[in-house]
């Protein structure tokens, strides 16, 4: 006997899609809890309980209550088969530690909100009138698909979690029929590229068979230099767009606001420097604490304007067409070296200003009278 598997997927627009999930999740509570129960007892006294001794632990528990004790059950069973295959990796590890990439590790908790836990449900588990009328209903969960299965071939029922879906599995039994073939003949086949397939055989009269591959190898070609076409323009576009300067954390403590710069007009015209003095509660000395931040803030932003202006005018064409004047006039394009020197020039002006003038108060930045400096 052989056994077979019959698949059915589970999409989250399906109506039974929420019962199976809150099921899944009942599965992996379950899990949790009993491998607590066994990794505890196995860390702490260092021994190992198997199915019946955490059945016994943990049959009076909510997460085991929640399904149905068959499906429990059945948990548990994989619970236990996860820790034989940890003695086991860890008896080979010792004998043959060049075979693992570490130390085998202990079965895992799944997580807390995320995780789901595979369902299994036995022959005992399934109901026999569906199975007549060509439908699988499973415990707890009611009629759930179509199946060609009947109750003397299927085996079990299993609900496994594939993250956006569930499939549910039908596992069945088929007697192994030997087809009628002469075991002396046998085929041949060696895929390449150029040709995809080379087909041979030792039976008489055969034709060997030979597949084209290059109908393919020019498909797959046609479709790379179509990507790497669009990459280029896509490359093109991303370096042709304006530049948006965020705020930095600083500015924001200091209430600035920075607009953003478009390549068409990169001139600093609309561009300058504040000072706000909401109250006079005294006069700030020159080359105090504050007024070197102040002025330290103001370099700062200068020296970002002057950035973003030279990438501005660096992919800017040598002259624009007005759009208020006639096509035929033309405005010659400013270097990017000019604005360069005025934004210095601004840079030397704010900072004599912040020093020597005579009207900025200590008020206190970072106060609710804080002294402001605002881009405009």
């Amino acid at each position: 006997m052989m056994q077979l598997v019959e698949q059915h997927i589970m999409s989250k627009n399906d109506p039974h899609y929420e019962v199976i999930d809150q099921a899944a999740f009942a599965s992996k509570n379950l899990w949790n809890a009993a491998n607590y129960v066994v990794r505890q007892s196995f860390i702490h006294e260092g021994i190992y309980l198997d199915t019946v001794k955490v059945f016994h632990h943990i049959k009076s528990h909510e997460a085991y209550q929640a399904l149905p004790r068959k499906v429990s059950n059945q948990v548990l069973i994989q619970l236990h088969k996860a820790w034989v295959a940890f003695f086991e990796a860890m008896a080979e590890w010792r004998e043959h530690p060049e075979k693992f990439l570490g130390r085998p590790q202990l079965p895992k908790y799944k997580h807390k909100t995320a995780g789901r836990n595979l369902l299994v449900y036995e022959k005992g588990a399934i109901s026999k009138r569906a199975l007549k009328r060509g439908l699988l209903s499973l415990s707890a969960l009611g009629e759930l698909v179509k199946t060609l299965q009947k109750k003397e071939t299927i085996v079990q029922a299993r609900v496994v979690p594939r993250g956006t879906h569930y499939v549910i599995e039908v596992v069945y039994e088929r007697k192994v029929e030997q087809a009628s073939v002469d075991p002396s003949l046998f085929a041949a086949l060696d895929l390449g590229v150029s040709n995809l397939a080379a087909i041979t055989s030792n039976r008489e009269g055969f034709v060997p068979v030979l597949v084209n591959g290059r109908v393919l190898k020019s498909i797959n070609q046609g479709y790379n230099k179509h990507r790497e076409h669009l990459q280029k323009k896509l490359a093109k576009e991303t370096a042709s767009r304006p530049i948006a300067s965020t705020p930095s954390p600083t500015s924001a403590i200091v209430g600035s606001s920075i607009s953003c710069i478009s390549p068409r007009k990169p001139s600093l015209d609309s561009w300058w420097l504040r000072v706000l003095v909401p109250s006079s509660s005294g006069k700030t000395r020159f080359g105090s604490k504050r007024s070197r931040w102040a002025s330290a803030i103001t370099r700062r932003l200068c020296r970002s304007r002057i950035r973003a202006s030279s990438r501005c005018c660096a992919t800017r064409p040598n002259s624009l067409v007005s759009r208020s004047s006639s096509p035929k006039r033309v405005i010659p394009a400013k270097p990017a070296s000019s604005i360069a020197m005025r934004c210095q020039s601004t840079i030397r002006a704010t900072r004599r200003s912040t020093f020597s003038a005579g009207g900025v108060t200590d008020a206190g930045i970072g106060s609710k009278d804080d002294t402001r400096f605002i881009l405009m």
